[in-house]
């Protein structure tokens, strides 16, 4: 007789979240998978279930940050830079401890946890995809795509992380600034 699921796609995806938000706040070395079991509502052994231990869950969360992230800025992808911008600050507001996580550096100290290859892998294919696609329809200078991608996410992960950590004018109108960004990254970039 085959053994009933004790645990469903629900609580991981219940436990992911719970254990990005945990990090987030505390670190990932002060997080306990007894920790993780509280805020879920459910037992340690339903996450050893799950993911193993703390360090495949943690891997675990950082691949579903990098997949979550992708797959935002593929359906955004037909709307070309601009359209990819406004995707990136929207799945960043939507998931700030995830976006900390993935690109703060938090858990680059520590030394069990980085995504899997497979997940982090083609996050920025849309972004070089666009840049690509501006550059042959000429209104995008010319430069290695990888290049021009990487300096155009520096700049709004830059802008990212300061509206995120609130370092700025405590009224400051975010979206206002983050659309000018966006526009003045276009025009620097333009043929």
């Amino acid at each position: 007789m085959a053994r009933p699921v004790m645990h469903d796609d629900s609580l991981k995806q219940q436990l992911l979240e719970v254990t990005a938000g945990l990090v987030d706040r505390e670190g990932p070395a002060r997080v306990t998978l007894r920790d993780v079991a509280a805020a879920a509502g459910t037992s340690t052994t339903a996450v050893y279930a799950l993911f193993g231990g703390k360090s495949q869950l943690l891997t675990a969360v950082m691949d579903y940050g990098f997949r979550s992230f992708r797959e935002s800025q593929e359906q955004a992808a037909h709307g070309g830079l601009q359209g990819l911008g406004i995707a990136y600050r929207t799945w960043a507001l939507e998931h700030p401890a995830l976006y900390r996580l993935m690109f703060g550096g938090a858990m680059a100290a520590y030394a069990d946890c980085k995504p899997s290859p497979e997940a982090a892998a083609g996050a920025m294919d849309p972004l070089i995809g666009a840049v690509s696609a501006a550059q042959a329809a000429g209104t995008l200078r010319p430069a290695p795509a990888e290049l021009v991608a990487v300096a155009i996410w520096a700049q709004v992960h830059g802008l990212m992380s300061l509206e995120l950590d609130q370092m700025g004018p405590p009224d400051a109108p975010w979206e206002d600034v983050y659309r000018l960004a966006l526009d003045a990254i276009g025009r620097g970039w333009a043929a």
